[in-house]
């Protein structure tokens, strides 16, 4: 799904390496009169990768029950995933004046939330035989916690070093995505600064001067310290939820540290 995704971003990196269309254009580069390429090539392959997860899955020694239920979760974070990405397609096309929090929540919760986090620690514990009310709670848990992780990706996409990051921190910006920072800036910011991001977001700029003037936008709006306020408060959501988990106490201070250490600014 991320080899597909790379694609629809026109993003030729991943995490400071080449994303695999842009490794194969490479590789078919000298070869002029081939009708296809990287990007044909990348979507089988994660046609591919996808089929041998599945397989990988079942080779899973479980009680068959338990892997059932899990495989259907799987199968459901697909379809999640999937949904998500369409909807944030439609969403690029939608009036900047018409986009809603919820909006942006719902990608965060289909792209991020579910595929990364809520869906993997459920299968995991589902797996493991846990109770169905225990399961849920885990699920709860990961959703608040991959809404946190998703600011946090805005948050370093936009103002993070480039060194840090892999990417340049005007890709965001570039790519007129609409993030968390971006509608709580246009629904704070003064009528000419909401031009300067309506013409970026549709993507009338000309240089980085632009998109960097757009990156003081939101900055002086507010909107940086508002995303730092919505992790932390989705923070004590998602510790309300593990608070609650019959886990052993050593593997609930586990996902703390690590919940810790991934939304940290």
């Amino acid at each position: 799904m991320l080899v597909h995704d790379d694609i629809i971003d026109k993003s030729d990196t991943r995490r400071g390496a080449p994303s695999m269309h842009a490794l194969l254009n490479r590789y078919l580069d000298p070869r002029k009169n081939i009708k296809f390429n990287g990007e044909d090539l990348a979507i089988v392959i994660g046609d591919v990768m996808y089929a041998m997860g599945l397989d990988a899955f079942l080779a899973v020694k479980e009680n068959l029950q338990h892997k059932e239920n899990a495989l259907r979760k799987l199968i459901s974070a697909a379809l999640y995933t999937g949904s998500g990405e369409f909807i944030e397609l439609l969403l690029g096309a939608k009036a900047l004046e018409k986009v809603t929090q919820e909006d942006i929540y719902k990608i965060y919760d289909y792209k991020t939330a579910n595929y990364t986090f809520a869906s993997p620690l459920t299968m995991g514990s589902t797996l493991a035989g846990a109770e169905a009310g225990q399961a849920k709670k885990l699920y709860s848990y990961g959703m608040f916690l991959g809404r946190a992780f998703q600011i946090k990706d805005d948050i370093i996409g936009t103002f993070g070093e480039e060194k840090d990051t892999g990417k340049s921190n005007l890709t965001d910006i570039k790519e007129a995505k609409r993030t968390l920072l971006v509608w709580y800036a246009f629904n704070h910011a003064c009528k000419k600064d909401k031009l300067v991001i309506k013409r970026i977001m549709d993507g009338k700029f000309s240089s980085n001067t632009e998109l960097l003037k757009m990156r003081q936008i939101i900055s002086r709006s507010g909107a940086l310290a508002y995303a730092k306020d919505q992790i932390k408060l989705l923070f004590s959501k998602a510790n309300i939820q593990l608070d609650t988990l019959k886990m052993d106490a050593h593997y609930k201070q586990a996902l703390d540290n690590f919940s810790q250490k991934i939304l940290k600014i």
